[in-house]
């Protein structure tokens, strides 16, 4: 054997799969046979790997090779790229697998824990704090107790890791890309491959090369992938059939979050292989939680109704900054009435707050506080509401919150509750709603509901819609307030609706071809017609003084009336 064939063989390297060190000159065939077992773990090895000569007088001078501590990268960097820079996977960041797992399994691991040191400037600035914040465990989730609850089918699953293809549906910041994140945590912690892609920008090309890896991941390494589409109903039909035959044979879990009602913006047949989770607006308490805890993480001080001193929400007060900072008890109550259950609104609204409050506490003298214990900045009630400008109103032109607000609006008329009418009224004129559909609603409502009970509603609905079309918004929101009221405390018909219903079934349920009209009520402009019947015995009624005995009906349907109401 040639002495370079010894050294290759004596040489160790590192298998980039299963991360055992064997011979140079056995690597490629253990390779192969790794790939095909899918790179099971072996026991790790006790040798490290060959490293360069050490500098000379270290302390590994003069030893075995074997036995000098490691140094600079591994052999075979390459395979490393994507493992911290170079590192063992046991070496990156100082830590083990176990104690990274361990760490990352404690409340506030991840990005709130390493930035606790961090000063409360350098805490409002580069991220939004809804994102430094999201939670990393479902420990610390917060709100949507009948989902996640303790007990519950979903949660017993996530903490089995036995993770269903989803459908995340809820409205804005209620925690639909969060519940996202942990599942990511967890699901990495536990060896599966977690992809995410956003439907706003990824094509159907980018969601064919996921599955290819995925299929190989699962043929190689027997790995699952999860696959996470955010606002999947940007998806359109043909490009969601592309998830059906990888869902439905397991190469991919499916997890997609909307703010669209899945019945009508996803597949039916992808429906059918998700199970929907519905996640509703987060209660005041739940937002009142998650406010303080942004409160401790950025250091400020609670100051209640009566409080002359400042408390600080955590052990300690925010020392990094050059000056307390204070927000009152009421603003975090009024916060989180006004941000309508979205999360990411009220932490986005407390941290546009306390930033220009410290900004402007740095260019002017500091303001004491109600009891003048100490200098410092005040956040207070008239603040948060300058940092959101009015109510945060969740409201969607082209979404099921369209249709909610248009059917609470014919249902509070119906049940003439002017007070209620004028508020949902006011819903989707301020939530951006075209004035000129709710006037074309109430023109529908007025023959539908009031009907011949007061025939003048239809006038004041066609006229509502004509001064909305003259005049536009914001002038035309009173003419619709007008109208809306009147047609609340309107008595209300519903005859001629449900007459014409009535007929209308009538005609469905008709067996055979359709009675033909009868001869006397045709009309008859040529002689061939006259010749034939028509019009022949019609009585025309305004030459008579008495009424006129004549039938209108085909002889099927003689005696029958529409307006009594029919049996169903």
């Amino acid at each position: 054997m040639e002495p370079t064939e010894a050294a290759e063989e004596e040489r160790l390297v590192q298998c980039p799969v299963c991360l055992r060190e064997l011979p140079g000159a056995d690597i490629n065939t253990h390779l192969d046979r790794c790939l095909q077992a899918g790179g099971a773990q072996v026991e790790p090895p006790s040798k490290r790997p060959r490293l360069a000569a050490a500098p000379p007088g270290s302390q590994a001078e003069g030893q075995p090779e074997q036995a000098r501590p490691a140094a600079g990268s591994p052999v075979f960097s390459l395979f490393h790229k994507g493992r911290g820079g170079g590192q063992s996977p046991a070496a990156a960041g100082g830590r083990s697998g176990a104690g990274r797992d361990e760490a990352a399994g404690q409340p506030g691991y991840g990005c709130a824990a390493a930035l606790c040191g961090e000063s409360l400037a350098q805490k409002l600035e580069g991220k939004p704090l809804a994102e430094r914040l999201r939670p990393d465990t479902l420990g610390d989730y917060v709100g949507q107790e009948p989902v996640l609850g303790a007990q519950t089918l979903l949660r017993s699953l996530l903490e089995s890791h036995e993770i269903p293809s989803l459908i995340l549906w809820g409205p804005p910041g209620c925690g639909k890309t969060t519940l996202a994140h942990i599942i990511a945590n967890s699901s990495k912690k536990n060896g599966m491959r977690f992809v995410t892609l956003s439907a706003t920008s990824a094509k159907t090309n980018d969601v064919r090369d996921v599955i290819s890896q995925a299929q190989n991941e699962k043929r190689l390494f027997k790995r699952k992938t999860i696959l996470f589409i955010d606002e999947i109903h940007r998806f359109n039909k043909s490009q969601q059939d592309t998830f059906l035959p990888h869902v439905e044979c397991g190469t991919v879990t499916l997890i997609g979050a909307t703010t669209e009602n899945p019945s009508f913006q996803v597949n039916a047949a992808l429906l059918s292989r998700c199970r929907v989770i519905v996640l509703e607006k987060l209660s005041v308490e739940a937002m009142e939680a998650i406010l303080m805890r942004a409160v401790r993480f950025l250091g400020l001080q609670v100051l209640g109704q009566d409080d002359q001193h400042g408390t600080p929400a955590t052990g300690s007060s925010s020392k990094s900054s050059e000056f307390p900072v204070y927000i009152e008890e009421k603003a975090l109550n009024t916060l989180a009435y006004l941000c309508d259950g979205d999360a990411r609104t009220g932490l986005n609204g407390l941290q546009l707050a306390v930033q220009a409050r410290v900004a402007a506490g740095r260019t002017s003298p500091l303001n004491s506080t109600k009891g003048g214990a100490a200098d410092g900045v005040l956040v207070t009630e008239e603040h948060i509401k300058e940092g959101l400008q009015r109510s945060h109103i969740l409201y969607d032109r082209a979404g099921e919150e369209h249709y909610n607000c248009i059917s609470a609006l014919h249902k509070s008329m119906r049940g003439s509750d002017e007070n209620a009418s004028l508020y949902w009224l006011a819903r989707m004129l301020e939530g951006g709603e075209d004035p000129l559909y709710v006037a074309r609603r109430l023109v529908r409502f007025a023959s539908e509901d009031i009907g011949l009970a007061d025939p003048l509603a239809l006038t004041q609905a066609v006229a509502a819609y004509q001064g909305c079309h003259f005049i536009g918004m914001p002038e035309c929101e009173v003419i619709l307030a007008q109208c809306v009221v009147y047609f609340a405390r309107a008595p209300k018909s519903i005859e001629v609706y449900r007459a014409y219903g009535n007929v209308k079934e009538c005609l469905r349920m008709h067996k055979g071809p359709l009675p033909p009209v009868p001869l006397h009520l045709r009309n008859a402009p040529t002689r061939l017609m006259k010749n034939l019947g028509y019009g022949r015995g019609y009585k025309y009624n305004p030459m008579y003084k008495e009424p006129v005995e004549q039938d209108y009906l085909p002889e099927e349907l003689k005696g029958i009336d529409f307006f009594k109401e029919r049996g169903t």
